[in-house]
């Protein structure tokens, strides 16, 4: 099973859709705190909580813990400043997909921890801002999934 991992998600309707993303393609979502909001939150239940109970959602309380529980053989971060396309990458099962902040992306300390050829990008037309964060989740995660037959579906 792929992970999505959310390091410091700030926007509740974004974690909502992804939590729905993942309980629907199977995938395993982990939130790094600090959340930005409760998953309490009336907009993150909107959004997407109603899925809660047919997804796995982990909360970490940074990003070593869940490195040092999950332990996984290869992990990507997806961001800006990637040096390799998502699309060209040959995924495998038990891969780790980490996006950033909608506000600030992945920190330095974390960033720092991925190879150059392990930080994958969307493209984009240059000089724009960057897509939302539960937009660019499903962009990749959908690649992912086909490349893995739509296991599940």
């Amino acid at each position: 099973m792929l992970h999505i991992v959310l390091h410091n998600p700030m926007i509740p309707p974004n974690t909502g859709n992804i939590i729905r993303l993942s309980a629907n393609v199977g995938f395993h979502l982990h939130l790094i705190e600090p959340l930005g909001f409760e998953l309490e939150e009336k907009a993150l239940r909107r959004a997407g909580l109603d899925y809660h109970d047919l997804g796995r959602v982990t909360r970490h309380p940074d990003f070593s813990a869940f490195m040092d529980k999950v332990q996984p053989s290869r992990a990507f971060a997806i961001t800006t400043k990637g040096q390799q396309r998502y699309s060209d990458v040959v995924f495998r099962d038990d891969d780790v997909l980490v996006f950033g902040s909608e506000t600030s992306g992945l920190p330095d300390d974390v960033m720092a921890l991925f190879r150059p050829e392990d930080r994958l990008l969307i493209p984009m037309q240059p000089n724009n801002r960057s897509l939302n964060l539960s937009n660019s989740v499903s962009i990749v995660v959908y690649e992912a999934w086909r490349q893995l037959g739509f296991d599940g579906a």
